[in-house]
C-alpha cells in the first residue's frame, strides 16, 4: 500500500443527508436518482415486497418448524476442560467461567457435563450438573454446587 493508493472506506463518503434533486451542479439534480416516469419515480412508491397485488414471495413459502418460546438455551462444559484450566482447589462460578473466556455469553445457564477426567478438587457452582460429572466431581474429593 502506498500514499497514492489510499481511498476512503467503502459506503463512508456520502452522508445519510444529501440533497437530492438540488440542480444540475449537485450531481444529483433534475430525477434525483429516480429515472424517468413509472411508478417507482413518484411518490407513493410501494413498500419493499410489494408484487402488484400478486400474492408476495414471502407468503407463498410455506412456514416450517416450530420454536418454543419457553426454551432455554443451556452452555455445556466438560470436566476436562475445568481439569485443564484450573488450579487445585479452586472455586468456579459462572463469572469465572467468563473471565477466563471459556464461556463468552451465559445465555439461560452453565451445565457441567461429565466428558474427560478430573484429578484435581474444584469447587464448582453451576446451574446444573450431569450424573456423570456430579459423581466424577465428588470422587476426587470436589463439591458441585447447584446455584
Amino acid at each position: 500500500m502506498e500514499l497514492s493508493n489510499l481511498r476512503p472506506a467503502q459506503g463512508s463518503k456520502h452522508s445519510d443527508n444529501f440533497r437530492r434533486g438540488r440542480g444540475h451542479g449537485s450531481g444529483n439534480g433534475k430525477t434525483a436518482g429516480k429515472g424517468h416516469k413509472g411508478q417507482k419515480a413518484r411518490s407513493g412508491a410501494p413498500r419493499v415486497g410489494f408484487e402488484g397485488g400478486q400474492m408476495p414471495l414471502y407468503r407463498r413459502i410455506p412456514k416450517r418448524g416450530f420454536t418454543c418460546p419457553s426454551s432455554k438455551e443451556i452452555v455445556g462444559i466438560n470436566l476436562s476442560v475445568l481439569n485443564d484450566k484450573f488450579e487445585e482447589g479452586a472455586v468456579i462460578d459462572v463469572n469465572t467461567l467468563l473471565d477466563c473466556g471459556i464461556i463468552k455469553n451465559p445465555k439461560d445457564g452453565v451445565k457441567i457435563l461429565g466428558n474427560g477426567e478430573i484429578t484435581k478438587k474444584l469447587t464448582v457452582k453451576a446451574n446444573a450438573f450431569s450424573a456423570s460429572a456430579k459423581e466424577k466431581i465428588e470422587a476426587v474429593g470436589g463439591t458441585a454446587e447447584v446455584m
